[in-house]
């Protein structure tokens, strides 16, 4: 066996390791079970149509089933000759979720070889990333787009390092593949946060060339990065495209409305509202969770503690068996400030040890780019608990008021923190720190972070309230006595105490092998054996919390998360065109409807803006005259007895109809209000900017006339119109000229949009055959860029391999 192939033989068992570790946490993807994630159920609601037609062989790019109809490229739609998102499959053979665990070791552990640490080291790195609880838990709940896009994360810096270390072919390879995979994952917020990042590292790179007057290398490293990055868009050109057009239109665009539902004046400015953007913000004292799991009780519904004061003040008041459960159900243990939250994003307390312990070691500019993007994401995800930078952020960094929960940006956080604690362990064992140095770091590091640990526990009443905002305002609802808040605050500092000593126990643990390793008691092999031990245990006791084999259900289960009852059989009886809206739940935040049906709503954070303004302004009021216009003929509502139950509307507008008067309206403030009361079988309420595509005639209805609808396909819809004179006709279908192109007898028309959201068109006199296909150029021309693209890699690629071929041959002779 030659040297060469020698030297993969550890990173081959690392990967079998790898695999071994991420399908023993999800074991039960073994047994065909799959995670339940309720994200991922209301994803599936949403998907079903596109999935359908997918297996019949047609891929869609419309689908009907969601909120009257939108684009499918949110929703999982394949493009062609999008050869990067085959790598992506090809790298995720595992079963999901295992899959995304695999990747999160894989790309770490790339980056920490990058960073030229031995392989033992950075398989203990792999680990503590791969294992932090917050990756874990948005696993558990379905955000897989997120998790996509964390574990690429890595990759990218591994091919930025490696150009500014002046490799520039691979470097430019690396970065460019990198980069491709992480745009594929479609999750541009955790991809902007990259970029944060990423900025930190090019101040910190650009200061270290001035000081070593290498500022040329600099700015080449750079172009050739950003050579990079442009063909790495280009290979994802169609997802880009698509997704920057349609986000135009959603509700992460930019509204033409200057007023409310409530009739308020609306704030109008580019990008997402101050509120929604921090509605998550981390609290600066919940950060302490990332070093002790449950500082503030954990996540919103982690139990109460086995000896709970609460149930025994409870049980004190006298109340009912029926009142004991709903409070205890109500009963808060978390005391943050987050409405709500999962869990909490600890990243380990062997980890946050050996981090601080790498802050007297570790030198040079890796320090500062890692402690300055610490504290950059840190005070970001504090959000309105930090406003000044939040603010200024949000007005004058671009693109950053597209993006909500500001709290996620803590994944930054979740990736700096393993790797600096692994580059502080690697010198701590290498040679060229004094040892003195070293048992100075130890020493400091183990008063500060025991000491820290042990004042918590000493001082918790003082220093912590155990509060949470909601305490008086449960107690007030229920008249329950202030004692009650008494002993809900004794159970949290219970819960906070427990976790406190867990945290010193692991920090003594790992502060004692160090020490015998310091006083060359054990050699380094053990200790980097024990170190693996402690945070392994330390990460899966914690995450196993809140994500574990009882998560799992059988695979047909998540195949279909919507089950059937007699409101939708009822309703697939009938074979006709027409909308369903389920006033069951909030028909705007779930994707049940669109399971079976053709839905008015649906379930998506990035929805189709004009669609949601008519949900807040009419369709969550029951304005009937505008489920009528959007053709819903059956609403589903909860009957106490039979439950789900379909109500049958007679008065639909059906999927097109002829008008008589037109509103022409000044501004999209009328478009909407004039709706209100609007009898929409009869009138139509058009923008003056669609004025002159209305013959004057069009709006003298011929008794006679008629038009119906002969086919439907999420992407072609064909009609048959016959009258003595031009007519106006309004289509129930969403107007979406990005793609939507009209025919009449197969020749190119115009058409336009009409009551705020629908499509109208002037029909001229005769028999005609209209016809509306979604024929999207986005799609085209973004597979043509993929396409060349891909070429243009394939051969950059061919040629480096060439080239290190070469240069290797040429050093052995």
């Amino acid at each position: 066996m030659s040297s060469y192939l020698k030297k993969f033989i550890p990173h081959l068992v690392v990967l079998v390791l790898f695999v071994i570790a991420a399908l023993a946490y999800f074991s039960p993807v073994l047994q065909n079970k799959v995670i339940f994630q309720s994200d991922i159920a209301q994803y599936q609601g949403m998907a079903k149509q596109l999935k359908d037609y997918r297996a019949a062989g047609d891929e869609i790019y419309w689908t009907d089933a969601a909120f009257g109809g939108m684009p499918t490229y949110q929703l999982g739609a394949k493009y062609p000759h999008n050869y990067i998102k085959k790598l992506d499959l090809t790298l995720r053979f595992l079963p999901r979720p295992a899959d995304y665990l695999f990747l999160y070791f894989i790309g770490l552990y790339i980056l920490l070889l990058v960073l030229k640490l031995d392989y033992k080291l950075a398989f203990v790195g792999a680990l503590a990333f791969g294992f932090s609880t917050y990756l874990i838990i948005i696993l558990g709940v379905g955000h897989n787009a997120k998790a996509h896009a964390i574990a690429y994360m890595p990759l990218v810096l591994s091919g930025i390092l490696l150009t500014f270390r002046g490799k520039y072919v691979w470097g430019f390879l690396v970065t460019c593949i990198a980069m491709a995979l992480e745009l594929v994952t479609n999750h541009f917020q955790m991809t902007y946060y990259l970029g944060l990042l990423v900025l930190c590292i090019g101040v910190a790179y650009l200061v270290d060339a001035f000081r070593k007057k290498m500022v040329p290398h600099y700015f080449k490293a750079v172009g050739v990065m950003l050579m990079a990055v442009i063909l790495a868009i280009g290979l994802n050109a169609t997802n880009i495209l698509a997704t920057k057009e349609y986000a135009a239109t959603s509700t992460r665009g930019k509204t033409e409305l200057t007023i409310n539902a409530d009739g308020t004046q609306k704030e109008i400015k580019e990008g997402l509202d101050y509120g929604y953007i921090t509605e998550y913000s981390y609290g600066r004292l919940e950060s302490l969770n990332l070093f002790i799991p449950r500082f503030m009780g954990g996540g919103s519904g982690d139990p109460l503690p086995d000896e709970s004061a609460t149930v025994d003040a409870l049980l004190r008041t006298g109340k009912s068996q029926e009142e004991l459960v709903a409070i205890l159900q109500q009963v808060p243990v978390y005391w943050g400030d987050q409405r709500i939250v999962a869990a909490p994003a600890y990243v380990g307390a062997v980890v946050i040890f050996l981090a601080v312990l790498a802050l007297f070691l570790v030198r040079g500019r890796l320090k500062w780019w890692i402690v300055s993007a610490f504290f950059l994401t840190l005070f970001l995800s504090w959000g309105r608990n930090f406003s000044f930078l939040t603010e200024f952020f949000i007005e004058y960094v671009p693109l950053y008021n597209k993006f909500r929960a500001v709290s996620s940006i803590q994944v930054i956080i979740e990736l700096l923190i393993p790797i600096l604690a692994v580059v502080g362990l690697h010198q701590l064992l290498n040679d060229f720190v004094k040892a003195e140095t070293k048992k100075k770091a130890f020493y400091y590091t183990t008063g500060i972070v025991g000491g820290i640990t042990v004042i918590f526990l000493l001082f918790k009443n003082s220093l912590f309230s155990f509060a949470s905002p909601i305490d008086g305002d449960l107690a007030s609802y229920y008249k329950l006595p202030f004692t009650f808040v008494d002993a809900m605050r004794e159970d949290r500092a219970a819960i906070f105490t427990s976790d406190a000593l867990r945290t010193l126990l692991f920090v003594s643990l790992a502060a004692g092998a160090l020490f015998l390793y310091l006083k060359n008691k054990i050699k380094e092999v053990p200790l980097i054996a024990v170190l693996a031990i402690l945070i392994v245990v330390d990460l899966v006791g914690v995450d196993r919390r809140y994500v574990n084999n009882d998560d799992f259900v059988k695979a047909r289960v998540m195949e279909k998360p919507f089950q059937e009852n007699d409101a939708n059989l009822q309703i697939a009886k009938d074979d006709g065109y027409y909308r369903v809206i389920d006033a069951t739940t909030d028909p705007f935040n779930s994707g049940a409807a669109s399971y079976y049906h053709n839905a008015l709503g649906g379930y998506h954070a990035a929805k189709p803006g004009r669609m949601q303004d008519l949900n807040e302004f009419y369709i969550s009021q029951g304005n009937i005259g505008v489920l009528n216009m959007m053709n819903v003929k059956y609403i589903i509502t909860q009957n106490n007895e039979l439950g789900p139950i379909a109500q049958r509307n007679p008065y639909a507008n059906g999927p097109v109809w002829l008008v008589e008067n037109v509103i022409f309206a000044e501004t999209a403030d009328q478009e909407i209000m004039f709706l209100d009361s609007l009898d929409t079988k009869r009138t139509a309420i058009i923008h003056k900017d669609f004025k002159s595509q209305i013959p004057t005639a069009s709006v003298v209805r011929d008794s006679m006339a008629s038009i119906d609808m002969t086919k439907q396909k999420p992407e072609h819809i064909v009609y048959e119109s016959s009258s003595t004179s031009p007519q106006l006709a309004l289509f129930s279908e969403v107007y979406y000229p990005k793609g939507w192109n009209a025919y009449v007898d197969g020749k190119p028309a115009t058409y336009f949009r009409a009551n705020y959201v629908l499509r109208a068109m002037s029909i001229p006199a005769g028999n005609h055959k209209v016809e509306f296909k979604f024929e999207p150029a986005v799609i085209q021309n973004g597979s043509t860029l993929s396409l060349i693209s891909s070429i243009l890699v394939l051969l950059l690629l061919t040629g480096g391999l060439y080239f290190s071929y070469k240069k290797r041959k040429n050093i052995s002779e």
